[in-house]
C-alpha cells in the first residue's frame, strides 16, 4: 500500500466515525493550543518587557528622590538637601564607568492651556537634552531639545501626543505656543507615541504621551518648588559599555550616603536587574504553562493509544483478509500508523486554530500584547505529531502481529 492510500483509506475511516475522531483529537488540540498561546503571550511580555527597559535605558542606573509627609520630610531636610546636581556631579567625577549624567525634576502645573484648549491629567518634566538619547524617545514632528536652549534657559518644549491632540488637536503643533501655569513655552517637538505600559516590574516607568518636556534650567528657574521637596526628582547615571550596572549602583549608593548623611532620602533603579528579574518571572510562567501543555498532549496521545486499540480490535477481520491476500506486517503497521499520524495531525491543525484565536483574545480583552511567532507554530505542532506517532505504534505493532487464520476467524 502506497503513502497516499493509506493516508486516504485513514481519512476515510476518520470520517465513518466522525464523533469519536473529533473526541480523540480533544487532548491534542488543548495541548496545541496552549502551547501556542503560551509562547505568543510569553513572546508578548519579553517584546514589552525590552521596550520598558529601553525606556529606562539598559545602559542606565537610575537615583530617584523618594517623597516624605511634611512632618517626615523636615527630619530628613535637616540631614540631607535631597537629590540635587551635587549629587550629579559628585557621580560623574568619582564613580568610575560613568559617562555622563542627566537631572530631572517633575512639576506638579495647575494649569496647562492653549489657545484652543485645556488639557488634563499632563506631567510637565524638566529634563536634559540628552534625555531622547538616554530614553530612546522618537520624534513624530519638529526637534528635540539641544545643548543652547539649556543653556539659555528658553521657553521652549517638546509634547508627548495625548498633549497634542488636547491642545492643538491634529493640526500643526510644531511652533505654537501652550502655557504651564503663568509661562509660555513655544512647541519645539512632538513625540512619537511609545508601545507598553507606564509600570516595569513595580518601577514607574513614566508615561511620555501625556508629558511636556522643557529645559531643565528653564524648569530650575521659571517654576517654584516646594520649599521641602527634593532639588531634583531624579538622575540618570549613563554607563559606559561593558559597565556593570549592579555593580556601579553598589558604588553610586555608597557615594550617596555618604553625602546625604545616611537619610535615605533616594533609591536606585537598575533596569539591568529589572529585566533579569523579569525575564526570571517568564520563565517560571514558561515552565508552569509548558507543564500545562505538555500534560494535554500526554492526554491527547493517551487517547489516540486508546481509540487505536479498539480500531484494531473493529478490524481485527479486516485485517485477517488483508494478510490472507498477501498484505505484510509493515503494510499493516504501516496503514494503522498513518491514520495516529492523520489523527494528530487533523487534532495539531486544529489547535494552530485554537492557539491563535486565544491569542489574538487575550491581546484583544485582557490588553496583553500577544506575539505569535512561526517558531511556536512549529514546535508545537511537531510535538503534537510526535506525540501521535508514538501513541501508535503499540496499537500498530501490535496489529501487524495478529496471526491471519486466527484474524480471520474473529467475530
Amino acid at each position: 500500500m502506497s503513502p497516499a492510500e493509506a493516508l486516504r483509506s485513514a481519512l476515510d475511516n476518520l470520517a465513518a466515525h466522525k464523533l469519536r475522531s473529533a473526541l480523540t483529537m480533544l487532548g491534542m488540540i488543548f495541548g496545541v493550543g496552549a502551547v501556542i498561546a503560551m509562547l505568543s503571550i510569553g513572546a508578548g511580555a519579553e517584546r514589552q518587557a525590552l521596550q520598558m527597559v529601553e525606556r529606562l535605558g539598559l545602559k542606565n542606573v537610575l537615583v530617584r528622590a523618594k517623597t516624605f509627609k511634611d512632618d517626615e520630610a523636615k527630619e530628613i531636610r535637616a540631614k540631607s538637601l535631597g537629590v540635587s546636581e551635587r549629587d550629579a556631579a559628585a557621580i560623574a567625577d568619582g564613580v568610575p564607568g560613568v559617562e555622563l549624567t542627566a537631572p530631572s525634576l517633575k512639576i506638579d502645573p495647575w494649569a496647562v492651556l492653549s489657545s484652543e484648549g485645556k488639557a488634563h491629567g499632563t506631567a510637565v518634566y524638566g529634563v536634559s537634552f540628552r534625555q531622547a538619547a538616554l530614553g530612546h524617545l522618537e520624534l513624530a514632528e519638529g526637534r528635540f531639545l539641544d545643548p543652547l536652549d539649556e543653556r539659555d534657559h528658553a521657553q521652549v518644549c517638546v509634547i508627548g501626543p495625548e498633549v497634542r491632540r488636547a491642545l492643538f488637536g491634529y493640526g500643526q503643533a510644531v511652533g505654537r505656543d501652550l502655557k504651564v501655569d503663568d509661562v509660555w513655552l513655544e512647541v519645539v517637538g512632538v513625540l512619537a507615541p511609545t508601545g507598553g505600559g507606564d509600570s516595569f516590574e513595580g518601577v514607574d516607568v513614566g508615561s511620555v504621551a501625556s508629558a511636556i518636556l522643557l529645559p531643565i534650567s528653564t524648569a530650575e528657574r521659571k517654576f517654584e518648588r516646594p520649599p521641602l521637596a527634593s532639588p531634583l526628582d531624579g538622575i540618570v547615571v549613563h554607563l559606559k559599555d561593558g559597565v556593570s550596572g549592579a555593580a556601579t549602583a553598589a558604588v553610586v549608593k555608597d557615594l550617596l550616603d555618604r553625602l546625604h548623611g545616611g537619610a535615605g532620602d533616594y533609591e536606585l533603579v537598575v533596569p539591568e536587574a529589572l529585566l533579569e528579574q523579569s525575564r526570571r518571572t517568564q520563565r517560571l510562567f514558561d515552565v508552569v504553562m509548558g507543564a500545562i501543555a505538555g500534560i494535554s498532549l500526554l492526554v491527547g496521545g493517551i487517547g489516540i493509544m486508546n481509540i487505536m486499540l479498539a480500531t484494531v480490535l473493529e478490524r481485527t477481520r479486516e485485517i485477517g483478509v488483508r494478510r490472507a491476500v498477501g498484505a505484510k506486517r509493515a503494510d499493516i503497521r504501516f496503514q494503522f500508523m498513518v491514520e495516529s499520524f492523520a489523527i494528530s495531525l487533523l487534532g495539531g491543525a486544529a489547535g494552530v486554530v485554537l492557539g491563535l484565536a486565544i491569542a489574538r483574545g487575550v491581546a484583544a480583552y485582557a490588553g496583553w500584547r500577544t506575539v505569535v511567532t512561526l517558531a511556536s507554530i512549529v514546535i508545537s505542532t511537531g510535538v503534537a505529531m510526535g506525540v501521535g506517532l508514538a501513541s501508535g505504534l503499540y496499537p500498530a505493532t501490535r496489529a501487524a502481529a495478529l496471526d491471519p487464520i486466527d484474524a480471520l476467524r474473529y467475530e
